[in-house]
């Protein structure tokens, strides 16, 4: 059995090894999204694939839809030429069971992949954005993708090279949106919708303010008109709704890959891109999954609230991502990361069963962040944390890791840690100085820095677009000797673009400090500290 649209002939095959098949017409679907395309995704990783397409999956098998979603890719080229192009842009959904179970699906809603980066796919972009019918473009490429400057304020070089070269032919994805915009722009300025359904707070306001930056450069050194800009900035024409997404996606597992193999299901081998994209034919993900979006769509949308989104306002989605992003889920991860790579753990779900780090969890998840979360009313906070540290952590058949979730943590820090913080700043009532957790989770992520393990061996640090300037500032920092840490993280601490705050403000760099020079003590020295405070 093959995934891609001959293979699927087979139904009988397929059913039989307990995979759903789409009840659609996959070339009706192709034939009519390219004549009158609604949906364009940009980043055609993991989680679109299983739950973005997915939802659009169920649309369709329902008749409420009748075209599917071009996914372009921004930063992977392989993603499309090696998984989406053998396919026909195919997905075999995996759902794990915390009992061991498996819920197999093919989601075949997304029309094609397409990448931005060559002529091709820039001329075939643009022909799509000309069309009126388009509703809505969305957005999964990370927060970094948003990002166009460095942790000094100043433009990144793509950044940079973009505004200078102007819209013609853009690499950067605020760039490239911002270009594809003015191609809709001149070609009738129909009202779109441009929505990131990215896991980071603020999303929408963080998109629109890539997008409007590099515009105004343009029109400043007079590539675009001021009438695109006026057209841009106007959110009845142009809108950027926030939205809150939750679903733990890890990177393909070579268990399920033999799990489909043993089934007769040919070709679904993991791959590694030379770009370090963890990505295979099948993708693998927990049950449970949220999606809140502000009901902002001034040329129309699917009717995606028939597919379990939460269509809401933005009070509302504002406040169900700060519950999750801040105190339920975002931060009990990123300092299970940390902790657990210094721990030397390879899954989530191991980590669980210590004590020490369910004692981490469970205090910066219930003590020190529910008391000053809000409420979102459609969600409630002490169930989803519930769900979170009782079923979804401990998953024993999600194969997530420390080091996955540890990617990028200087761009999750501000916002995963930050925000509770200035929350007990705001309070009169509440002191920052008296978390524990919370600074215990930041001086764990400056120790993981150093690239050694509680057992004094060296341990492979994941990527980070800030980790060369980090590792710059602890550099003669060792293990075993607490003293080398003096006058290292002073510029760290105090720079509010990492922490969200300046920590030395609140009253929290001295106890910082003072984990980490605990946890340099020596070998065992994470361990030790983690109990005594514990």
């Amino acid at each position: 059995m093959k995934l891609n649209y001959n293979g699927l002939k087979d139904r009988a095959a397929w059913e039989k090894a307990g995979v759903q098949l789409p009840k659609h017409d996959w070339q009706a679907m192709r034939a009519e999204t390219e004549q009158n395309p609604t949906w364009v995704h940009f980043g055609a990783g993991n989680i679109f694939r299983i739950f973005i397409a997915g939802l659009q999956q169920r649309l369709l098998d329902a008749g409420e839809v009748k075209g599917g979603i071009i996914a372009v890719e921004t930063f992977d080229p392989e993603v499309v030429e090696r998984v989406y192009e053998p396919h026909d842009s195919m997905t075999l959904a995996v759902s794990l069971r915390p009992d061991g179970g498996v819920d197999k699906a093919v989601n075949a809603s997304i029309a094609k992949g397409i990448v931005a980066s060559s002529p091709e796919g820039w001329a075939e972009l643009k022909a799509i954005f000309r069309k009126p019918s388009l509703q809505l473009i969305s957005f999964t490429i990370t927060e970094k993708g948003y990002a166009l400057r460095d942790m000094k304020g100043e433009l990144t070089p793509v950044a940079a090279a973009d505004i200078e070269a102007g819209p013609a032919a853009p690499r950067h994805a605020m760039g490239v949106v911002a270009s594809l915009l003015l191609e809709h722009f001149n070609s009738g300025a129909t009202p779109i919708a441009v929505v990131s359904m990215d896991n980071c707070s603020h999303n929408g306001e963080k998109l629109r303010a890539g997008v409007t930056e590099i515009a105004r450069a343009w029109a400043g050194k007079g590539f675009v008109p001021a009438a695109y800009i006026a057209w841009l900035e106007d959110e009845t024409k142009v809108s950027f709704p926030w939205s809150m997404i939750d679903k733990i996606t890890p990177r393909p597992a070579e268990d399920v890959e033999r799990r489909l193999a043993a089934l007769g299901i040919e070709d679904m081998a993991p791959i590694v891109t030379a770009k370090r994209t963890y990505i295979a034919p099948f993708v693998n993900a927990e049950i449970p999954q949220y999606l809140v979006i502000e009901d902002r769509f001034p040329n129309g949308r699917p009717p995606l609230e028939k597919a379990g989104v939460y269509l809401t306002d933005r009070d509302t989605v504002n406040m169900t991502e700060r519950m999750k992003v801040t105190t339920c889920l975002n931060p009990l991860h990123t300092a299970l990361a940390v902790y657990g790579c210094l721990l030397g753990y390879e899954k989530i779900c191991d980590e669980m069963k210590d004590e020490d780090l369910v004692k981490l969890v469970r205090r910066i998840g219930y003590t020190e962040g529910l008391p000053v979360v809000t409420d979102p009313g459609i969600l409630s906070p002490k169930a989803f944390i519930d769900e979170v540290v009782e079923q979804r952590l401990p998953n024993p058949f999600m194969p997530d890791t420390p080091q996955r979730i540890a990617c990028d943590t200087s761009q999750k820090v501000p916002i995963r840690f930050g925000e509770t913080i200035k929350s007990y700043a705001a309070d009169p009532q509440r002191d920052p100085a008296s978390l524990v957790a919370i600074p215990l989770a930041l001086a764990g992520w400056l120790r993981y820095l150093l690239g050694v393990d509680d057992r004094g061996n060296e341990m492979p640090v994941s990527p980070d677009p800030m980790l060369a300037a980090l590792q710059g500032s602890l550099e003669g920092v060792k293990l075993g000797e607490p003293d080398s840490a003096d006058g290292k993280l002073d510029a760290i601490l105090t720079n509010p673009n990492l922490f969200g705050v300046n920590l030395a403000e609140v009253g929290l760099a001295g106890k910082v400090e003072g984990y980490f020079r605990e946890l340099l003590a020596g070998p065992g020295a994470v361990r030790a500290t983690l109990k005594k405070y514990l």
